[in-house]
């Protein structure tokens, strides 16, 4: 039972056809002159206009002035750690990505759009919520993470929609109408970059 709001963005379990998620990521690179927020795990990130990954500035609410990768623009998936090397030249395999760490960082992302994923409400959600779409209850950012455990700490909308939205709620890891309910979701089309046709 998911009593106490305890979010941590979105965390792998599926495929939405029922299949296991295999742990497949690819890879991508972080600005090497560093990039200005934190990058936690289980947080949404977008392929910037210089090419490298950054976080999602955006809610999700709507695919279009409101989308996860900008204007029409779908996000390319969600971050699950990444590799560089510190000052001490050590080579460093993190679960979330430090505020303006330089050099070669390479991000691992999911970026299957078929995966579902576990996250939780900031609220209660009733069985009705089921089919609906939900998006983040607020932007994440680089405060939106624990630096002790890596991960992020975003919730999702409890207050869903039938309009176009990131996410679409396909089933629960909790009680439905739990004070903070668990679900599993997936990207909608639109809001991943491999299935919308727009372009950065």
């Amino acid at each position: 039972m998911a009593a106490t709001s305890s979010p941590y963005g979105l965390r792998p379990i599926n495929r939405i056809d029922g299949m296991p998620y295999a742990g497949a990521t690819s890879q991508f690179l972080i600005d090497p002159a560093g990039e200005g927020t934190n990058i936690f795990y289980g947080q949404v990130v977008i392929i910037g206009a210089d090419g490298y990954i950054a976080i999602s500035t955006a809610t999700g609410a709507d695919i279009t002035t409101n989308n996860l990768g900008g204007a029409n623009v779908g996000a390319i998936g969600v971050f699950v750690g990444c590799a560089y090397i510190n000052a001490q030249g050590q080579q460093i395999y993190a679960q979330y990505y430090p505020s303006g760490t330089t050099g070669v960082v390479t991000a691992y992302v999911i970026t299957d759009p078929f995966v579902t994923f576990q996250a939780q409400l900031d609220g209660s959600g009733a069985q009705t919520v089921l089919g609906t779409n939900t998006f983040f209850a607020a932007v994440q950012s680089t405060s939106t993470g624990s630096t002790t455990t890596g991960n992020s700490t975003s919730a999702l909308e409890s207050t869903v929609q039938t309009t176009a939205a990131a996410f679409r709620i396909v089933g629960f890891a909790s009680t439905p109408g739990d004070a903070y309910t668990d679900v599993f979701v997936k990207f909608n089309p639109s809001a991943h970059s491999y299935l919308n046709n727009v372009g950065l």
